[in-house]
Parts: structure tokens; sequence; C-alpha cells
């Protein structure tokens, strides 16, 4: 076969799921944003030839080989992912206010050593699933009066909470909950009136589209199980009522061939008694 030939051989269900598992990774890392990940996972799955997936993953870091380094100064990474997400710096954004309003902070941003929210009369979302660490302590300060700030945190990053409320309050659900080695610190901090401040944890969205999927696939293939178990048990009763109707014809041509040769016999007997009484 030669090299040409490559591009049109048929890819497998095993080919689409090492493709489509290049590109969860890229989600995560922020190589690609969740509107491009979509698209090229439906192109995955559409995919039937090599040359046809190939396209999908070119302009990506190969599974297993790492991406040229972008500067050259800095130390060396820590193995680990959240190591990569402790980047060090000023953070990318060290306030949000909120009156008689709302603020988002979410998506790929750097989070400050210490970043400061303000809701009065409004409210606020701070996300830190895809977001970047300053430090590997972090803390972010909540006034909220007469409003609300909730606070998304990923699964293994370790939660801490010493804000105060007066008529208002904190959610202290997530304290207790282990950090993994490696994760980030975020100590929740402040002053709520008439408000409060919420933490809740959430899986990131590329590992929610994830499980979705596979959810997806588990359900195809058990519909596809069924069909075949209905189809087995459709053609072994077939076979049986087949078999079944074929037994009934012979034993009923039988029982007409004993009736035939009866009545052939009686005729038979009749015949020569009228020559009998002849003679």
């Amino acid at each position: 076969m030669t090299d040409d030939a490559v591009p049109e051989l048929r890819a497998s269900d095993a080919d689409r799921e090492r493709v489509a598992e290049v590109l969860r990774d890229a989600v995560a890392e922020g190589r690609l944003d969740m509107e491009e990940f979509e698209e090229r996972l439906e192109a995955t799955y559409k995919a039937r030839t090599y040359g046809e997936l190939t396209p999908i993953t070119a302009d990506l870091p190969a599974p297993g080989v790492a991406p040229p380094p972008v500067n050259m100064v800095k130390e060396p990474v820590e193995s680990g992912s959240w190591a990569s997400r402790i980047v060090g710096g000023e953070g990318s954004s060290s306030a949000a206010v909120a009156i008689m309003s709302g603020f988002q902070r979410k998506g790929r941003w750097t989070v400050p050593k210490r970043f400061t929210a303000v809701a009065f009369w409004g409210g606020g979302e701070i996300d830190l699933r895809e977001a970047n660490f300053a430090d590997r302590e972090v803390e972010i300060n909540c006034i909220a009066i007469m409003g609300g700030a909730q606070i998304i945190v990923p699964p293994g990053v370790e939660v801490v909470v010493r804000g105060i409320g007066i008529m208002g309050g904190f959610d202290h659900s997530q304290e207790g909950v282990p950090g993994e080695p490696g994760a980030p610190r975020v100590i929740v901090t402040g002053f709520a009136f008439w408000g409060g401040v919420g933490v809740e944890r959430k899986l990131p969205r590329a590992e929610r589209q994830r499980l979705k999927e596979e959810r997806r696939r588990q359900k195809l293939e058990g519909g596809s199980s069924t069909k075949e178990l209905y189809g087995s048990h459709r053609d072994a009763l077939s076979g049986g009522l087949h078999d079944a109707h074929r037994e009934a014809m012979e034993e009923h041509r039988e029982a007409m061939r004993r009736r035939h040769e009866e009545r052939r016999e009686r005729h038979r007997e009749r015949r020569e008694r009228r020559h009998r009484d002849w003679d």
C-alpha cells in the first residue's frame, strides 16, 4: 500500500476517540474555546477516513509531545496539572464592582494574590474553574451590602472562609474539603450586610462536556445492544415458528395421504364384493 492511499483508509471508532481526547486536552489547556471544540468534535465523529481526521488536530500538539517553550528564562514547570496554573505575576484583574448591576470574572483569567469584589444592590460571579493563579494562596475579599457574590471553584481546590455577616452570611459548606497536592488555596474574606457570599464546586466545562459525551456514547451503545438482543430473539422466534409450521404441514400431508389410501382400499373392496355377487 502506498503512502498516497493512507488518507483514504477508513477510520475506526478508536481512531475517532483518540482525536476526541486530543481535543478535550486542548480545550482544558485553553488552546481551543468551547465553540471551536464543539465544531471539531462534531467533525471528528462524522469523519470516515484518516484524511478527514488528520486536519482536525493539525494545529494542536500531539499527545505526549511537549509544546515549545515560550520563555526560556522561566524556571521549569513542576509536573502536574496544578503547577502549570500557578503562574505568578500581578493577575489580570484585581477588583470588580457592581452597584445596582452585576459583574463576572470567568474563563481564562489570572487571579491575583488579593482580589476585591464589591456588590451594592447588585451581584457578581467569580468563576475559578479555568483560571490561573498568581500565587499558591490567593485571597478573595467580598463586600456585599444588600447584594451578593458567588464564587465557583473547581474540585481539588482548598477553600477557607473567614468573612463576617450581619443580617447576611458567608457560605461555609465547602470548607474542610482537602485540596489536591499542588492545588491553590483560596481564602474568602470580607463583610456581608443584608447580603450573602456563596461558594460552590463545579466541574470545568470541558470535563462536563466529556462526561456528557460519555453518557451519550453509553446510551447509544446500550441502544445498539438492545436492538441486537431484540433482533436475535426475533430471529430465534421466527426460526422456531418456521420449523413448527413446516412440521405441521408435513403431518397434514401425511394424514391426507393415509386417508387417500384408506379410501382407495375401501373402493377396491367394494368392487371385489360386487364381482363375487355377480358370479
